[in-house]
């Protein structure tokens, strides 16, 4: 499959969180054409980025529920360019304070963390805050969900993508 380069002015990101081990199909067809995947933590198996790889380069940072020699390799946050834009991938957005001292006077255009389950998009202070919400098992009452940002120049606009999941037949009583 071909990919416009995620280093070009337009850029098309997919981004998923929280899957623990569970790459929903719908997932899978929700990113398709993306020219990058983020997966903001907390992937729970190597298999979910593998599978993620066939669809465009993948770009992942560990969350607090990765573990083992494969969790280990990435990294806790990685400053990802895309589009001509830099963009802050972390698990936790309460840890940016700690991101943001390594960076110096970067400016991102862009901040992508996961680990609440709950999807948002929202601008501070003129920087985009994405949270793709959990792609994998259902959580309490959240829906299940990924983000698409679409990068065009240094304009950015994203949308919140709910899956569409099966639901079981009742039973019959």
């Amino acid at each position: 499959m071909e990919h416009a380069s995620h280093q070009a002015t337009e850029c098309r990101v997919g981004i998923i969180s929280d899957t623990h081990g569970l790459l929903r199909h719908e997932a899978v067809v929700a990113l398709q054409g993306s020219d990058l995947i983020i997966h903001a933590g907390d992937i729970g198996h190597p298999s979910v980025l593998e599978s993620l790889r066939d669809i465009a380069p993948v770009f992942a940072v560990r969350g607090n529920n990765d573990h083992g020699d494969w969790a280990e390799q990435l990294p806790e946050f990685q400053i990802v360019p895309a589009g001509g834009v830099s963009l802050c991938v972390l698990h936790n957005v309460t840890e940016l304070h700690d991101v943001a001292k390594t960076g110096g006077a970067v400016k991102w255009a862009a901040v992508i963390a996961g680990h609440s389950h709950r999807p948002v998009v929202e601008t501070r202070d003129g920087v985009m805050f994405i949270n793709p919400g959990s792609a994998g098992p259902r959580r309490f009452h959240l829906p299940i969900t990924v983000a698409r940002l679409e990068i065009r120049g240094h304009h950015l606009d994203a949308r919140i993508i709910e899956i569409e999941t099966p639901v079981a037949s009742p039973k019959a009583i």
